[in-house]
């Protein structure tokens, strides 16, 4: 069959700013439209960190690539996949690359942060995006999960089946599906206690009032609502909802899979007597079992308060899929697009 080709009555324009670090030579841009031609920026700003370009063409799409050329006339290449440029919206898109290093994120140093509202010690494996260290002009959205342990390596997961949140962030990045974000996997205390009531609510706070400060300070981290979500499975699905619930000026956005409702919280009583929440929510489950009713009774409870289907929360049903991280990890990329895809960026303004 042959290739499609895809083409408008008049061509598109968009404009980008590339942002990089000023000393490192001039960036330039290979689109392509030719890949052997460097595209000039139209304009640099006074202190040398914003180079603009204005991109033309004749189909709804462009692929493009940042590159530095130094000033002994070398050319680099921005580390990663080529970007997609859509020329169908308006809004100024913004791009920060990385010209050394790997093209897949990295992971700090078990992080400690003592409590004092548990009386225990925090620990944090934090996931930091490909180019973090490079581009320091860039900040990131900020995803918390729960059970940490079974996030990234065999080695700490539950029964070694870990959910391959960094293999899954980097598809979606290939793919310029996705914003990259930092995430942080906080590892569980006691499951039962501190992800169910009454004990969330301190455990609540803590991440509130302990942990996130300390990330926020440590790390270039965006902190509203809009980009600060929250995720888990199972009861951590349950303290999730919670933290979106009580604290919607902190988290604007909770992932609640397979999750427990009803069994040690009140949390359907709480969405069919309270005010409204302004964060949104994804609820899942597989089928059958999987805590399949009792995530489909949230989701109508939701729907009896006036909270919009698509727009408010999303209900999505896995047949045959299990209870376990394999299965939680495998549809993690669902949520992952619903908070950092590209179409709601773009309404915020800020990424190509």
């Amino acid at each position: 069959m042959a290739e499609i080709e895809y083409r408008t009555s008049k061509p598109l324009r968009r404009v980008v700013r590339v942002h990089h670090p000023a000393g490192a030579g001039e960036i330039v841009l290979r689109t392509e439209l030719d890949w052997d031609r460097d595209v000039r920026p139209s304009e640099v700003s006074g202190e040398g960190t914003v180079a603009v370009f204005e991109l033309e063409a004749a189909r709804p799409y462009l692929y493009f690539k940042p590159c530095l050329r130094t000033a002994e006339g070398e050319l680099r290449w921005a580390v990663g996949p080529n970007l997609l440029g859509v020329m169908t919206h308006s809004a100024v898109g913004d791009v920060y690359p990385h010209f050394a290093g790997s093209d897949r994120g990295r992971f700090d140093p078990l992080l400690e942060v003592d409590s004092r509202l548990l009386g225990r010690t925090h620990k944090l494996r934090i996931f930091l995006p490909p180019g973090y260290a490079e581009n320091p002009l860039r900040r990131y959205p900020v995803f918390y999960m729960q059970d940490g342990k079974n996030l990234f390596f065999p080695e700490e997961a539950f029964l070694g089946s870990e959910w391959n949140v960094d293999e899954v962030l980097q598809l979606l990045d290939a793919a310029n599906a996705v914003d990259r974000a930092i995430v942080v996997g906080i590892h569980s205390g006691d499951r039962l206690r501190e992800y169910t009531k009454p004990g969330y609510e301190l455990y609540a706070r803590s991440v509130v009032e302990e942990v996130k400060p300390v990330v926020d300070r440590r790390y270039r981290t965006l902190e509203t609502p809009a980009d600060t979500a929250v995720c888990g499975s199972s009861l951590g699905g349950v303290v999730s909802f919670y933290m979106a619930w009580q604290y919607p000026q902190v988290f604007g956005y909770a992932v609640c899979m397979s999750s427990t409702f009803g069994a040690h919280d009140d949390l359907i009583e709480r969405v069919l007597a309270e005010p409204r929440c302004p964060a949104k929510f994804y609820l899942d489950s597989g089928w059958p079992g999987d805590n399949y009713e009792v995530t489909l009774a949230m989701a109508l409870a939701l729907s009896e308060r006036g909270y919009r289907a698509r727009e408010d929360f999303l209900h999505l049903v896995f047949p045959l899929e299990e209870h376990r991280e394999n299965d939680w990890g495998q549809r993690l990329h669902l949520p992952l697009q619903l908070a950092l895809g590209r179409t709601g960026a773009a309404r915020r303004g800020r990424y190509v």
